[in-house]
């Protein structure tokens, strides 16, 4: 009787372990175990991860933003599966993992709010859209705010302030918030 109640311990630790690694990440890379390099001319991570579903031989994957790695969205997939390291320049994850994006208040992941633009504020590569946020905050006209990383609007990075608050879309592209 032990013995099935350790072993049934043991699986079950063993199911939250499998299930706490197996989420896809944004800021995470997972270095090593390369088989498979291609553009995502989208610069959709989700096709990176769907990509490694249809491949027999991938078990993680690793996509990289525009402008990080490559000067393009890049995909890598992996014949194992890596540890996984905090970096901003990426979103990774292992088989039969979907693309969860980081919960950070009012921040709004893979989000574009489209209209409302009144101006464009020039701000460095930042990976979290602090920097644009902050221009928001200072500018009493402006209620929201969408930042698109580089790569996907030119070669730098874009800030729009926004006079109104658009409807959220789902865009890899962009981080957004609403501070009024």
């Amino acid at each position: 009787m032990r013995f099935f109640l350790r072993l049934s311990g043991l699986v079950a630790w063993t199911a939250v372990l499998a299930w706490s690694a197996a989420w896809a990440q944004t800021g995470y890379d997972r270095p090593g175990g390369d088989y498979h390099k291609f553009i995502i001319k989208n610069g959709d991570p989700a096709v990176c991860a769907s990509r490694c579903e249809q491949d027999a031989r991938c078990r993680a994957w690793s996509f990289s933003y525009p402008g990080t790695a490559d000067t393009i969205a890049t995909c890598w997939l992996k014949n194992r599966v890596p540890p996984r390291v905090e970096d901003n320049c990426c979103v990774s994850g292992v088989r039969g993992a979907g693309v969860i994006q980081p919960q950070k208040g009012a921040v709004e992941y893979s989000i574009d709010r489209t209209g409302g633009d009144y101006k464009t504020v020039d701000v460095g590569s930042d990976p979290g859209g602090a920097s644009c946020k902050a221009a928001c905050e200072a500018d009493n006209r402006c209620r929201a705010w969408t930042y698109v990383r580089p790569g996907y609007a030119g070669p730098t990075a874009r800030c729009y302030l926004k006079d109104k608050i658009p409807r959220p879309r789902s865009k890899p592209c962009c981080i957004s918030g609403v501070v009024r």
